[in-house]
């Protein structure tokens, strides 16, 4: 005859063994599917964003010539530019927008921008939130890797669940991606290793355990 104690426990038992075969099975089938290795786009330009600090040449126009930043409403003013937007534009396109202005009051500028010191917009930065050693926002560069980003926001945390970890890619209209972390980071495998496009957010989050 079964005692109501024995009953308990194997009910305990039975319980535990559903949740446990319930947790394997959300760990081995990722939400999202895995990002690609190869995040595609177009080749990549640098966009000024404000905080950036830009070198304006104008050839045989010396006195024209200056070091100007972009202030935070994403705009510049040099000799004879007053308010002009900057944000958002590559250096050869604000070059020519630079040149269109002065050519009001110099003959045929020819006008080079140089970008000294760079952050870029805000839509361009990649984002570290969650259980990463210091979350942060970083500038991209063109061929930016998880393992940079990784490296620059120091590694996960103790509590990281590293291979639950997802991009959420603006590029890709929001679309969500896993990536393997832990596999990259703990183990070594340079094919969890994927490319990052600007304006992703890599999200990491706490293991449960």
């Amino acid at each position: 005859m079964t005692t109501p104690d024995a009953a308990v426990r194997a009910c305990f038992v039975a319980l535990t063994s559903l949740l446990l075969v319930l947790l394997a099975g959300c760990s081995t089938a990722p939400k999202f599917p895995p990002a690609p290795a190869e995040a595609g786009g177009k080749d990549y330009s640098y966009v000024i964003g404000p905080g950036d600090n830009l070198n304006i040449i104008v050839w045989r126009n010396p006195e024209l010539s200056m070091s100007v930043p972009v202030r935070p409403d994403g705009k510049i003013t040099a000799p004879l530019v007053d308010e002009l937007v900057a944000q958002g534009k590559d250096s050869v396109t604000l070059a020519r927008d630079v040149e269109k202005v002065l050519g009001k009051y110099v003959r045929d500028p020819i006008v080079t921008v140089l970008v000294t010191s760079f952050v870029g917009p805000y839509s361009e930065q990649i984002r570290v939130v969650g259980e990463a050693a210091r979350p942060q926002a970083l500038n991209y560069r063109n061929k930016m890797t998880v393992l940079d980003v990784m490296i620059a926001v120091g590694g996960l945390t103790d509590f990281a669940s590293g291979n639950s970890a997802t991009i959420l890619r603006s590029a890709d209209g929001n679309k969500q991606y896993t990536v393997r972390l832990k596999d990259l980071l703990k183990r070594g495998d340079v094919s969890a290793n994927v490319e990052m496009r600007p304006g992703d957010i890599l999200i990491i989050p706490q293991s449960l355990f």
